[in-house]
């Protein structure tokens, strides 16, 4: 079959053509040829996005490091700051209080005042005071110095609490020194989220 011709206005000149088959089969090759395309730019445009988020979500988390971080330093040095004015305070002879007078009185409130106004101004800045007593014993934020033998008590039990402990978001900033259970049956691990730590005080359980 001869493909038709497209005489010109002299009729000495042809210009083939296709035919309806050839022509919807290059249609249908190139319809694929773009579908393909798209496809390819599609997935380039979706791996992209999420590498984008991903960037942005790391980011995001660099800088919330730095900023819940770049306190800690600093953060202990109000610790040992916070640990005197305790240490004033436990060194008063029994009773002094009530038997001083008014500006003895005055002087150990405005002690006591100070040292939790500190650890108020290091709570706004992330860093929370760990609560380990009764807790099972965690080496990631406790530090055991004794063992008290209790049968009745988990093993590993936190009993007391020698030197309060703090933590920075999820990084431990000094560890609670405590005392712990010895002889009793093996603590079972608590049921706690995959974010949870022991003895490290959760935002959600506070009073509003």
């Amino acid at each position: 079959m001869n493909a038709p011709h497209l005489h010109g206005a002299e009729g000495d000149e042809t210009v083939p053509t296709w035919g309806g088959a050839q022509a919807s089969e290059a249609d249908r090759a190139r319809i694929a040829e773009l579908e393909a395309e798209n496809a390819d730019v599609k997935d380039r445009m979706l791996r992209l996005a999420a590498d984008m988020e991903n960037l942005r979500r790391r980011t995001e988390r660099e800088i919330k490091d730095a900023r819940q971080f770049a306190v800690a330093n600093f953060a202990r040095d109000m610790l040992s700051v916070s640990d005197n004015l305790d240490r004033a305070l436990q060194a008063l002879p029994e009773g002094a209080r009530e038997g001083g007078d008014a500006g003895f009185t005055a002087l150990v409130e405005g002690v006591e005042m100070t040292g939790r106004s500190m650890l108020s101004a290091m709570e706004r800045h992330g860093v929370k005071k760990l609560e380990p007593l009764n807790q099972r014993f965690d080496p990631n934020f406790h530090q055991a110095m004794f063992e008290v033998p209790n049968p009745d008590l988990p093993a590993n039990t936190v009993v007391q609490v020698v030197q309060e402990g703090y933590a920075i978001g999820e990084r431990v900033l000094r560890p609670a020194l405590v005392g712990v259970s010895k002889g009793g049956p093996k603590a079972a691990a608590p049921a706690v989220g995959p974010d949870t730590k022991p003895g490290v005080p959760d935002e959600s359980t506070k009073d509003a």
